[in-house]
């Protein structure tokens, strides 16, 4: 899929207020308002959870790659998690005067209130009636299981679990580095933050930003000066720190109940979730779909392997999207 064929794709930016949190809401394709009655609705949605830091905006790619090898038939909608993203200063903030939106979630930047705000939002802004299919990268594939669990009458028809953070990680080769840092120095994280960013004109952050991204060879078009921003990072930070204690034993009970719906997708060289733990689950559920990526696809495939990842799960959902 060539440059120019993405840049077509429309893709409409949202800052709702979401269980209390400033949340930026990505929708790929022509369907803004699923409220307007006079728009032909599809009838089902393709929902994406980012991993940590969840900032929606770097799946942008991956969401138009998709939206195009499924022959723009469905929405494809990326939601940032709460506090990780802070709207522009003139951005318009959409609320809700009912429904769980109106609530404020507790502790909403842990990792227990953004699965409680995935929720909301899925209750409040997606019709009942509309099939969902819900993509997890990282920590957004053990968000993903929670809405199963938490929410079994969401009409959630399938789950993509990729590179998925689901057990184990603290112990994890990764999960030995970062435990420490986001466990025991995350104050000492916040302090440095604030005093290196926090004074930074926008646009020594901006221009920050930019090169960074240059290096990295991520095309961005909702340039993410969040990245840089104290709070945002201190958000990020905190929901690590909750990942490493308390994503520690697989929720076997909940993959068991839903493991027809359910693929898993493993890397080789994961240093978060290392093959052994591919082995195990495959062990243990032989019969599930659990697969072994056979393309060195790394954990943050977002950065440069957005197309062979949305590929890959447009195969997927070939079977699944001719029932509609």
């Amino acid at each position: 899929m060539d440059s120019e064929t993405q840049e077509e794709i429309p893709v409409h930016e949202e800052f709702i207020l979401c269980g209390g949190g400033e949340t930026q809401v990505l929708k790929c394709g022509p369907w803004t308002d699923f409220n307007d009655l006079s728009v032909d609705r599809p009838k089902l949605l393709i929902f994406i959870i980012p991993g940590n830091p969840g900032l929606s905006s770097f799946y942008v790619p991956f969401a138009k790659d998709l939206y195009c090898l499924t022959k723009k038939r469905f929405p494809v909608w990326i939601i940032s998690h709460a506090g990780h993203v802070l709207p522009p200063k003139d951005k318009k903030i959409v609320t809700t005067s009912e429904g769980p939106n109106a609530q404020e979630i507790k502790d909403i930047y842990g990792l227990s209130g953004q699965i409680e705000h995935k929720l909301a939002f899925l209750r409040t802004h997606v019709p009942k009636e509309m099939k969902l299919v819900l993509i997890g990268h990282s920590i957004g594939c053990y968000i993903s299981l929670q809405i199963l669990k938490r929410a079994p009458e969401l009409p959630v028809t399938r789950a993509f679990l990729l590179f998925p953070t689901i057990e184990r990680m603290s112990e994890s080769p990764n999960g030995r580095i970062a435990t420490p840092l986001l466990c025991w120095f995350r104050y000492a994280l916040y302090v440095i933050s604030y005093l290196v960013f926090k004074p930074c004109p926008e646009k020594i952050k901006s221009l920050i930003c930019k090169m960074s991204l240059q290096a990295m060879n991520v095309k961005n078009e909702f340039l993410q000066m969040n990245m840089l921003e104290p709070f945002c990072i201190a958000n990020a930070v905190y929901l690590g720190g909750q990942e490493m204690m308390e994503v520690v034993k697989r929720d076997d009970e909940t993959i068991k109940e839903n493991l027809p719906k359910l693929t898993f997708y493993y890397g080789t060289t994961d240093r978060w979730c290392p093959k052994e733990y591919y082995e195990d689950i495959k062990k243990d559920f032989p019969e599930g779909d659990i697969q072994l990526c056979e393309k060195n696809i790394p954990h943050a495939f977002i950065m440069n392997f957005s197309k062979e990842m949305a590929t890959t799960v447009a195969g997927w959902l070939r079977e699944e999207l001719s029932k509609f």
